[in-house]
């Protein structure tokens, strides 16, 4: 049997950072006095170091290793790039709120490492086996970080709710990935899509496997009717945890359907086109009339965030039109990948504005709780003002543009096809998007046009007001100038 040695140069991200978990395990072990301050200051190293690896190690073109389980490719290093950006925002963004509630114990550290291992693996997988792997990596941390507040009965059951309905998900796309196995006698996706191309597999199967995958895709994504979890452990976790399981994940999960859905099953586009507007839709209408009856903000941006993936999905089934490929396709499933990253830029900088009014012994988890933040810091309520225009989409600010290039997709695609439910499409999101207005407009209101119930000053470190400013800036500045973003996930697309 012949052995071919694989390419470790192409995966040096991902074992620099296992590599690093090995490290914080054993120097947190010894390290009794200083452990936590350990454990944050090498994960962030470990973020680091694979952020440059991800840059300097990776290929232009695709490239497969590690026997076809393994892709390096310019889209997969660009969304590794930014889960490593985005991790690391999280935890300066929640370092000193974990300090204040005792639980920023090195194990902490360790399971935002392993997550993000598993997300990396999960973008850069071009087979089941090893997407799977990635997936419940990255899963399986996340269940454990969400109930890590052990004395809180919220938090472990937010953490039992959230392992509960996520076995459930991940059994189902196991069972769905495997019928796909029982029809095409292949686990690795280029060779999937290739069967099912060639026709030599079996339609009634591969369709039913195709169900239960994106069943799978939607539990992660956290769209409708696979939503239940995302309102209860998003208020159930430490608002720090919550942060880091809005953001990062969100772009695995992208990374995931685009393999799956587009690379891999692409001549089933008939089937799970249909099956990704219904999602969408749901996502898109639920999510915004449920966030109107929200006072818990949390809650409220749990929903919001449900709707943000409707929009997503919105942008990937418009690639897929009666076989038209080319620039229409790419700008379609760019416009998605756009989306999911102006999301993410969104949310961490909404959460984090959670965290800066929080102090020990307080949760700023409700909407009154900004009551009169002009009146205590008019700087910060200015950023809290910018990301609430931006996940309304008012002009112009990214999440405007966001909304407006998946919207362009969308009518490109009616125009296309001739088929008119893709205005129907467009003119739904455009309605429910007025109504999300309504409550984000809502915590603009209490900041500015409220007195202030809480006079005591907003206490933070010099480098969480600092990136949090910076975060909030880049929303605005991406969205003056955002063709530069769009141009870039067009072109990892394409390469």
């Amino acid at each position: 049997m012949d052995f071919v040695m694989p390419d470790f140069r192409l995966a040096a991200p991902e074992l620099f950072v296992a590599g690093m978990s090995l490290v914080i395990l054993m120097v947190t072990s010894f390290a009794t006095t200083r452990a936590r301050s350990a454990a944050f200051w090498l994960c962030e190293l470990a973020l680091l170091g694979a952020l440059l690896l991800t840059l300097f190690s990776g290929d232009v073109q695709r490239s497969l290793t590690f026997s076809g389980m393994y892709m390096s490719d310019l889209f997969g290093s660009f969304l590794k790039i930014l889960v490593c950006l985005s991790v690391a925002i999280v935890l300066q963004y929640g370092r000193a709120y974990m300090a204040d509630r005792k639980i920023d114990s090195p194990e902490y550290y360790l399971m935002v490492l392993f997550a993000t291992l598993g997300m990396m693996v999960l973008i850069s997988a071009s087979h089941f086996v090893s997407m799977y792997m990635g997936l419940e990596l990255m899963s399986l941390s996340l269940y454990g970080l969400v109930a890590i507040d052990r004395d809180n009965p919220r938090s472990t059951e937010a953490g039992m709710k959230y392992f509960v309905l996520g076995a459930l998900a991940s059994g189902l796309l196991l069972y769905g990935m495997s019928m796909l196995y029982g029809a095409t006698g292949t686990l690795e996706i280029h060779e999937i899509a290739q069967r099912i191309y060639e026709r030599s597999a079996n339609d009634l199967v591969v369709v039913f496997g195709l169900v239960f995958v994106l069943v799978g895709i939607a539990f992660k994504l956290g769209v409708v009717p696979f939503h239940m979890w995302v309102p209860d452990v998003y208020h159930g976790a430490p608002t720090a945890v919550t942060l880091l399981v809005s953001s990062a994940p969100k772009l695995a999960a992208f990374a995931m359907a685009f393999r799956v859905l587009v690379l891999g099953l692409f001549d089933l586009a008939e089937h799970w086109q249909s099956m990704l507007m219904l999602l969408a839709m749901a996502s898109i209408i639920l999510g915004n009339l449920a966030a109107v009856a929200q006072t818990n903000i949390k809650r409220m941006l749990a929903f919001s965030g449900i709707s943000h993936m409707g929009f997503m999905l919105l942008g990937l089934l418009s690639g897929v039109v009666k076989g038209e490929g080319g620039t229409y396709a790419v700008n379609a499933y760019s416009s998605a990948m756009f989306y999911a990253v102006a999301y993410v830029m969104m949310t961490l900088a909404s959460f984090g504005m959670v965290i800066l009014l929080s102090r020990a012994g307080f949760e700023a988890e409700n909407v009154d709780d900004f009551k009169g933040l002009n009146q205590r810091s008019p700087w910060f309520a200015g950023m809290m003002l910018i990301v609430m225009f931006s996940m309304a989409g008012i002009p112009f600010f990214v999440g405007f543009f966001a909304k407006l290039s998946v919207l362009q997709a969308v009518i490109a695609a009616g125009n296309i096809s001739n088929q008119p439910h893709y205005y129907w499409l467009a003119v739904v999101a455009v309605m429910m998007s007025l109504v999300g207005a309504f409550y984000y407009l809502r915590v603009v209101k209490v900041m500015y046009f409220d007195d202030a119930t809480d006079q005591s000053p907003i206490v933070a470190t010099l480098g969480m007001r600092t990136l949090l400013s910076a975060n909030a800036l880049s929303i605005a500045i991406v969205g003056l100038l955002p063709n530069w973003l769009m141009q870039i996930c067009a072109f990892t697309l394409l390469h």
